[in-house]
């Protein structure tokens, strides 16, 4: 069996076509900023993948420093101050 028609069974088995599979890597592509450099090269659906999630895991950690920095800072204020900016961030 050709690996086409092997995809074309296996994305026909979860109810999305091929088709629909490479339009939404393409606009998940889009989401990427790295992405937005290139032209609208094409690339294999695996490199995006593989950097979307490279891109999620590193705006994780971003959150997670930010928290941290953001713990810091509510530490050093008063607490009438560390509730206005609570407040604020809700």
């Amino acid at each position: 069996m050709s690996s086409s028609r092997s995809r074309s069974r296996r994305s026909g088995s979860s109810g999305i076509s091929e088709d629909q599979i490479n339009d939404l890597v393409s606009k998940l592509q889009a989401l990427l900023p790295e992405s937005s450099s290139r032209n609208n090269d094409r690339v294999s659906a695996a490199k995006v993948l593989q950097d979307t999630c490279n891109y999620i895991r590193s705006l994780q950690e971003e959150v997670e420093d930010l928290s941290e920095k953001l713990a810091e800072l509510l530490s050093t204020m008063t607490s009438d101050q560390a509730e206005i900016i609570r407040s604020l961030l809700m």
